[in-house]
């Protein structure tokens, strides 16, 4: 085997090749496609581990790399699409869902549970990694968290953000939600929190107003100071003419300045004796 010409196996397929450059893999062939140059998506050839050191999700081009299967320490493979052929018997225990239409989530859900309690690492992968087996997934954290739908579908969002699940699968979900744990409460949102696209127009939620910016506000001014008159004056109690006299008489001129200081002894101030 010639040397190796670069410190970092390729992205993709996980041998030692210059991808970037276009060059073809000795060992699978794998070369960058016509299209990759325009397309910003870069698909990677290691799963998404879900659950540390138990379990991953990918796609059916994931459960054919075999070698990197198994340097993630993966055994077991978990195949939901019936028409996908599980090419490795030989070297993983494969466990495969019948039906291509309605998800098996016990079936399913029995498997995982013996790879856990097996302590084995286990694959569970669809055509794409997007839809059916990502179903399956939130299927046991449901079960085995005791989690409700959107939690766990934002789990495993957050760590497969390219899972896009159809308006059918979803809804097979509801209902083994339901199943689970009873009816949904009235009082709370059926579907998850964060944004589920499925095709069709986001439908925009009306903007609550916060308390503080009510038509009538209330303001410490809009009623009258309950202070008597006569107690505490700035000299409106005085008759205006009779104030100004007094204010031009008492105080002179500030040589210093323009303003006129007030004078204590004959003050516009009245404090209470």
């Amino acid at each position: 085997m010639r040397k190796r010409e670069r410190e970092n196996p390729c992205g993709v397929c996980g041998h030692y090749h210059k991808y970037e450059q276009g060059e073809i893999c000795g060992i699978c062939g794998h070369r960058m496609p016509v299209s990759a140059e325009k397309s910003p998506l870069r698909v990677s050839a290691f799963p998404s581990e879900i659950l540390p050191e138990f379990l991953y999700l990918g796609s059916y081009d994931n459960a054919t790399r075999s070698e990197l299967l198994k340097t993630q320490g993966i055994s077991r493979v978990l195949n939901t699409v019936p028409d996908c052929q599980n090419m490795y018997k030989n070297s993983f225990t494969y466990h495969s869902l019948q039906d291509d239409k309605i998800l098996q989530f016990e079936d399913a859900n029995q498997f995982l549970e013996q790879c856990e309690k097996d302590k084995a690492r286990v694959l569970v992968h669809c055509m794409l990694g997007k839809n059916r087996s990502p179903a399956i997934v939130i299927a046991y954290l449901m079960k085995s968290k005791g989690w409700r739908l959107a939690q766990s579908y934002q789990w495993v969002k957050e760590r497969r953000s390219s899972v896009d699940l159809t308006k059918a699968v979803y809804q097979q979900l509801q209902e083994y939600e339901q199943k689970m744990f009873g009816p949904s409460d009235g009082n709370k949102p059926a579907l998850p929190i964060f944004p589920i696209n499925f095709g069709f127009t986001k439908v925009t939620d009306p903007v609550l107003v916060p308390a503080f910016n009510s038509i009538n506000p209330t303001y410490i001014f809009m009623q009258p100071l309950d202070v008597p008159p006569d107690e505490f004056q700035f000299g409106a109690g005085h008759d205006q003419d009779n104030a100004s006299a007094s204010c031009i008489i008492a105080n002179p001129q500030n040589p210093n300045g323009g303003d006129i200081p007030m004078d204590s002894g004959n003050s516009s101030i009245h404090p209470t004796r």
